[in-house]
C-alpha cells in the first residue's frame, strides 16, 4: 500500500469490493449473515476502519469454509450475530474510536489526580 492509497482509502475500497465478490458466491442465508456481520462490526472500527480488514477477511473465510462443509449459518454463528461480532472484535483487540477516547480521558484524569 502506498501513501496515496492510504490517504484516499482506495486500498480499503478495493478490499471491500473483493470481499463482496467472495460473499456473492455464498448461499443466501450466509449472504444475509455477512451483511449483518458487516453492520455490527463497523461499530468497533477505528477512525479509518483499517483495523477491521483482517477481521472481516477472517470471518468471510470462516463463512466460506463452513458453507463448503454444508453447515447451516445458525450452527456456525448461533442466533446472536451481534454478540458474535462483539466477542470477535474484543478478542482481536479492535478498539473503537470511543474506546480510544475513553482511554485518553482516563489517562488525563489520572495525571490530574497525580496517580
Amino acid at each position: 500500500m502506498n501513501f496515496w492509497e492510504k490517504i484516499t482509502g482506495s486500498d480499503m475500497t478495493k478490499a471491500m469490493k473483493a470481499f463482496e465478490v467472495r460473499a456473492q458466491k455464498l448461499p443466501a442465508d450466509y449472504q444475509a449473515a455477512w451483511e449483518k456481520i458487516k453492520v455490527n462490526l463497523w461499530s468497533h472500527s477505528d477512525f479509518t476502519g483499517r483495523n477491521l480488514m483482517p477481521i472481516l477477511d477472517g470471518v468471510l473465510g470462516l463463512l466460506e469454509e463452513t458453507a463448503a462443509d454444508g453447515q447451516s449459518v445458525q450452527e456456525v454463528l448461533g442466533d446472536d450475530i451481534k454478540g458474535f461480532c462483539s466477542a470477535l472484535a474484543s478478542e482481536e483487540g479492535a478498539k473503537s474510536l470511543r474506546d480510544k477516547w475513553r482511554q485518553q480521558l482516563n489517562t488525563t484524569i489520572a495525571k490530574k489526580l497525580g496517580k
